[in-house]
Parts: structure tokens; C-alpha cells; sequence
């Protein structure tokens, strides 16, 4: 796109609670995060990789692995209750008050390490008008079918439809994955303010086995089977 850089985005705090250490913990052969940074070194559409961090391992590795880390996140955007959104607009408008024009942020989840290139290259050409790309999976909940809310009295009832409908006749709906969102930079702006929900999104979809999301070592140890099971699918 010309007129501006596409860059991408990891934000990785240091603290996890869930995994102590977790974005610098060796998985597969290398950190954790340096798989995010290879995958995204290896989209040709993207013009640079930028690291935010509060911790000085972190951006070491991070820039060790490829991606620039200009500055360590401030205290404030830094805290578990910090929302992503704000964290990723100081880094673009950083890099805008230093002369650097942004046109598309992809974000990349740095505990996604299953996600491909060509993943990202994918959502970067799926809807390329929408305001954000946001990756997705299947999932075998659903609304219509086995998921539940509970009333105020105790007892639950379906979220969506009357019962009535068949699983296979129930429409087809995805979990976030959390791995890829392509953002156009003026709606990253106005998310930030007020919500991702606030812009127009579209879906690109992801495998099940590439979605995996890691927090805990439950997760972990079970990324590196499926790394394990589809080593021959994977980017080197």
C-alpha cells in the first residue's frame, strides 16, 4: 500500500501470573516470542516489527530475534488491568511523532507461536477495506445449540433460539483466536478510545490447531504437542 508503512505489533508484558516468564520461555527451539517475530520478519508485506515491552529480558530477546524495541512500555500501560488497545495506539502515534507514517498495524499475539506467514499475509488480503481483520476458529459451542445463560433465579436457558434447532442446522459461528488483527490506522484510533466493537470487523479463519492460545502450562504443553503433530506444516 503506498503512501505509509505497514508495520506489526507484539505486545509482550512481563509478570504473566499464569506462566511466569512465559513470552522469553524456550518453546519449540527458541523463545516464545521469537516465533511471533519470525513469522512476521517472514511476511514480505510488512515493512518492520515493533516489540512493546515494560521488560528489559523481553526486548533483549525481542531484539535478538529481529524486531525493534525503541522504548520500554510506561509504568502506567504496563499494569495486568491495562487494556491492549491503548498499549498498541502509544506505540503507533511514538513512531508518528518521529516521522514515521502508518497506514495498516497488523497485531500479533506473541502467545500464538502456531500461526503462520502466511496466515498473516492471508488476513492482510482478507477484506482489505475493513476497518479491522480479526482472526477467528471454529468452535463447537454454540448460541443456537449448547450455550447457556443463567437467570437471575438460578436456572439457565439458552442464549440464543428457542431449542428448537438441530446442531447441524445451527448457523456456523468462531471463537476470537486472538492470533492476527490488521488494523487501518485510523480505526485503531478510534478503538482505542472507545472499544473494539466499534469498528467494522471481519473474519479471517484460522484452524483449530494453529488457534491455540497460551496462558497457563496446560496450554503450553499442549502447543508443543500440536507444534509436535504438524511439524511438517509449520514455517521453519
Amino acid at each position: 500500500m503506498s503512501g505509509g508503512s505497514i508495520i506489526a505489533t507484539i505486545c509482550a508484558r512481563g509478570g504473566s501470573k499464569g506462566l511466569p516468564g512465559k513470552n522469553i520461555r524456550f518453546f519449540n527451539g527458541r523463545p516464545l516470542i521469537a516465533h511471533s517475530i519470525a513469522q512476521a520478519l517472514a511476511c514480505k508485506r510488512i515493512d518492520v516489527v515493533y516489540v512493546s515491552t515494560d521488560d528489559e529480558a523481553i526486548a533483549g530477546v525481542a531484539r535478538e530475534a529481529g524486531a525493534q524495541v525503541p522504548f520500554l512500555r510506561p509504568a502506567d500501560l504496563a499494569s495486568d488491568s491495562a487494556p491492549k488497545l491503548p498499549v498498541i495506539e502509544h506505540m503507533v502515534s511514538w513512531l508518528e511523532r518521529q516521522g514515521q507514517s502508518v497506514v495498516r498495524i497488523v497485531d500479533l499475539q506473541p502467545t500464538s507461536p502456531l500461526r503462520q506467514a502466511s496466515d498473516i499475509a492471508a488476513a492482510l488480503d482478507t477484506a482489505p477495506d475493513a476497518q479491522l481483520v480479526v482472526s477467528v476458529t471454529p468452535t463447537g459451542d454454540n448460541p443456537y445449540f449448547n450455550l447457556v445463560e443463567q437467570r437471575a433465579d438460578g436456572s439457565v436457558h439458552l442464549c440464543k433460539g428457542d431449542g428448537s434447532t438441530r446442531r447441524q442446522d445451527a448457523p456456523p459461528v468462531y471463537a476470537l483466536n486472538g492470533s492476527v488483527y490488521v488494523w487501518q490506522r485510523a480505526a485503531l484510533a478510534h478503538a482505542a478510545l472507545h472499544g473494539l466493537w466499534s469498528v467494522k470487523i471481519a473474519p479471517y479463519v484460522m484452524p483449530r490447531w494453529k488457534s491455540v492460545d497460551i496462558d497457563v502450562l496446560e496450554d503450553f504443553e499442549y502447543a508443543q504437542w500440536l507444534a509436535a503433530r504438524h511439524a511438517g506444516e509449520l514455517d521453519g
